[in-house]
């Protein structure tokens, strides 16, 4: 009977885990080059997921198909299905721009708009997207700056151009920006690469805590940044998905060999 139950609880362990996107034989192409090959992957919910592999693996080709930024770039597509909360975003009926607008991207150098004051910065999406009362966009640039942990630096100085802040600055005011449009996934292309170490640590800090409320997928040279804030691990080669799993299996005991070499500092 004991072991009745076992399974049971078990079995409705899985059933409640909720994947939020579903990769399935996702070949990345620029013209006739293969660049991600046959991708198989599920993101739980609201955790961090971590690609890793070295440089011209496929790691960033690979988020720019979540949103669909891949096929931006002339001679690109993509072949196989990305589910969304049950939805092909490649689907023929699917409006792209609906499609990034759900899933955010925060990219590897901090680019605020040039010309835009800190307040404008974040609230350009909103106007582009119809939204002109100005309480409620007051009242969503407060709350996503809040949520990017700037809003005590800057609350007195929204009216100063978001390129004047530091570094690290200017890249939680990029994820203030995408938090503004309420995206239900956050794509992040190496966040941190070209910031200080107290910015990436504020950086780190903030991914923790966002995983409350959004599904995060961060792409990362930096072990361990990777083991420091994510739930799951994928590590990347040539194209391919070698490995993915908890991050603590990912860096305390890998299956494959090609990725035991790899996080530990044996790879050539």
């Amino acid at each position: 009977m004991a072991i009745e139950e076992s399974l049971e609880r078990k079995e409705a362990l899985v059933e409640s885990v909720k994947y939020k996107v579903s990769i399935e034989n996702v070949d990345g192409w620029y013209g006739t080059k293969r660049a991600i090959k046959d991708i198989n992957l599920k993101v739980r919910e609201k955790t961090v997921t971590a690609f890793i592999g070295p440089s011209g693996c496929g790691k960033t080709t690979l988020i720019r198909c979540l949103n669909r930024m891949h096929e931006m770039t002339p001679g690109a597509r993509v072949d196989g299905r990305i589910i969304v909360d049950g939805i092909n975003i490649y689907d023929k009926s699917i409006d792209a721009v609906i499609i990034r607008r759900r899933i955010g991207m925060v990219f590897q150098k901090p680019n605020p708009f040039p010309t835009m004051s800190i307040f404008e910065n974040v609230a350009a999406g909103l106007r582009l997207n119809g939204i002109n009362n100005k309480t409620i966009i007051r009242e969503i640039v407060e709350e996503s700056l809040k949520n990017a942990a700037l809003w005590d630096e800057v609350k007195n100085e929204l009216h100063i151009p978001g390129m004047s802040l530091s570094g690290g600055q200017q890249q939680r005011l990029c994820i203030a920006r995408a938090l503004a449009m309420q995206p239900e996934v956050l794509l992040m292309d190496e966040p941190t690469s070209s910031l200080d170490p107290i910015g990436a640590s504020k950086i780190e800090e903030l991914v923790r805590t966002l995983k409350d409320s959004v599904t995060i997928i961060i792409v990362t040279h930096n072990m361990q940044q990777a083991a420091r804030v994510s739930d799951f691990t994928a590590f990347m080669y040539l194209g391919d998905m070698i490995e993915y799993g908890a991050t603590n299996q990912i860096f305390m005991k890998p299956e494959k060999e090609l990725t035991e070499r790899y996080v530990s500092g044996k790879f050539v």
